[in-house]
């Protein structure tokens, strides 16, 4: 699906249909968009290009006559294949390259939440990140004025990354009871980096993955797309079924087991801590390793947090992830994993083979955010922030949803994980939710069976605009079931 970043004006005399002709005509004869491209649906097209149907419709059926783009019904228009033999035979044809490729593309509803997310005029009601008004950006741009002047190379760094900020990040550990040297940090350009490279550089093609259900990996397409076995083990209100993860894995060498025990991401469940130590036991018993990503665990909202596994753990058998996109900005791209120094040692091997390290702006400027104590200040006026966010969904959806759906209160981190009573279509609420601007997150991103959840989340709208959005998508479910 093409992006699309434009719109006809009505000023210089042209028609807007025309305008709209030669804009899709260009895109075509310079490659921009390659033979066989799909274009968005007319409503989409129309509504991007911020024009009605019958203005649309005219240029679509020029670019037709031209031979530049195919119309099937049922399907959607195409760039055409006459439009190359039309204009320039000696184009390759990207498309085979496209089908072909190692990795699958992200599902087309993530895609398109992908690009929605950028509307200014669309209320995010599921969105995993801090709304820009929670980020402390004045502080941070006062930190990377500063950083400059303690940089004294903009050469590549050491593979493990910049070590006055492992340093910190040491340091940092040692308050959650993790004791870990500088020597076993990784600095990674955020969390999803960390889990690339874990992924990439210590599982092997036909081991087995067990991760909870639902969980975020499932909406990851990029580990998908390897030759594993992924094999997903229930959670309830403690955590991961530990007594089903001992029966999922019996049997299974070469196993890795991926969890977020601290807030967790979709449902916000919190992990509690005998299953915690029930867990390592028996990770420790099966010489099972595990992923620990514990990317919202500074973001408690009633009382911290039990220790990570990561603190608990006395053989090795913890990966743990951390980073800071969550609670200072997804913009500055820092985290870091942490273990045993030979995977350590490893996975920074294989980040030079990747990108040559994380950029040393940021890792300065997060040595100076950590190291200067703006980070404990900026967490307890995060946490009330969101707390206060929190109560006020929770408000809502008791006023307005306790008719159509369930949910637990979540002690921390963004989400809660709304369970309708009746099952519906995801699809039709999705477009019935868009046409009212008010974006959602399907709870089939993270589980492909669930067909009556949806993630929400209290950390990006404004709570003026969550209210509304809310107490509409209340109002829509009503409609629809």
């Amino acid at each position: 699906m093409v992006n699309i970043d434009w719109q006809p004006t009505k000023k210089g005399g042209m028609p807007l249909y025309r305008q709209i002709f030669f804009y899709i005509r260009d895109k075509i004869l310079t490659g921009q968009w390659p033979l066989g491209t799909k274009l968005p649906s007319q409503r989409g097209l129309a509504e991007k290009l911020g024009v009605n149907r019958n203005t649309l419709m005219t240029a679509i059926d020029e670019l037709a006559a031209s031979g530049l783009i195919d119309t099937r019904q049922g399907s959607g228009c195409y760039v055409s294949n006459n439009s190359w033999s039309q204009f320039n035979t000696n184009r390759a044809d990207w498309q085979p390259y496209i089908n072909s490729a190692a990795h699958l593309g992200n599902l087309p509803l993530i895609q398109q939440i992908n690009q929605l997310e950028f509307d200014p005029h669309i209320i995010r009601l599921g969105t995993g990140e801090l709304a820009p008004a929670l980020l402390p950006s004045a502080e941070l741009k006062k930190i990377l004025y500063t950083s400059i002047a303690k940089i004294d190379s903009f050469g590549y760094q050491e593979p493990l990354g910049l070590k006055p900020l492992r340093e910190e990040i040491s340091q940092h550990l040692q308050k959650s009871g993790i004791q870990i040297s500088p020597a076993g940090i990784l600095i990674v350009s955020g969390a999803l980096q960390a889990l690339q490279l874990i992924f990439f550089g210590l599982i092997a093609p036909d081991s087995h993955v067990f991760i909870e259900r639902p969980s975020y990996l499932s909406s990851l397409k990029l580990f998908q797309s390897r030759q594993l076995h992924f094999s997903e083990v229930p959670l309830d209100q403690e955590g991961i079924d530990v007594n089903a993860l001992r029966g999922l894995q019996k049997r299974r060498a070469h196993s890795i087991l991926y969890t977020i025990p601290t807030f967790h991401n979709p449902t916000g469940c919190l992990m509690s801590p005998s299953r915690r130590l029930d867990l390592l036991q028996l990770a420790q018993e099966l010489q099972l390793p595990i992923i620990e990503d514990n990317v919202y665990s500074d973001l408690w909202l009633d009382a911290p947090p039990p220790p990570p596994l990561k603190a608990l753990d006395n053989s090795g058998n913890v990966l743990f992830i951390d980073s800071l996109s969550k609670s200072i900005g997804p913009g500055l791209r820092i985290g870091w994993i942490a273990g045993p120094e030979p995977i350590i040692e490893r996975l920074g091997d294989l980040k030079m083979q990747h990108d040559y390290g994380s950029s040393i702006l940021s890792q300065w400027a997060a040595a100076q955010w950590l190291a200067s104590g703006l980070h404990e200040v900026h967490m307890q006026q995060l946490r009330q922030k969101l707390y206060q966010r929190r109560e006020l969904m929770l408000s809502v959806l008791d006023e307005h949803f306790s008719q159509l759906a369930s949910w637990q209160r979540p002690p921390g981190g963004f989400y809660i994980w709304l369970k309708l009573h009746r099952s519906l279509s995801m699809s039709q609420l999705f477009k019935a939710a868009r046409s009212e601007n008010i974006l959602l997150n399907p709870g089939s991103i993270y589980d492909s069976l669930a067909s009556a959840e949806l993630r929400l989340s209290y950390a990006f709208a404004e709570p003026e605009d969550l209210k509304t959005a809310l107490i509409r998508l209340a109002r829509i479910l009503q409609e629809l079931s």
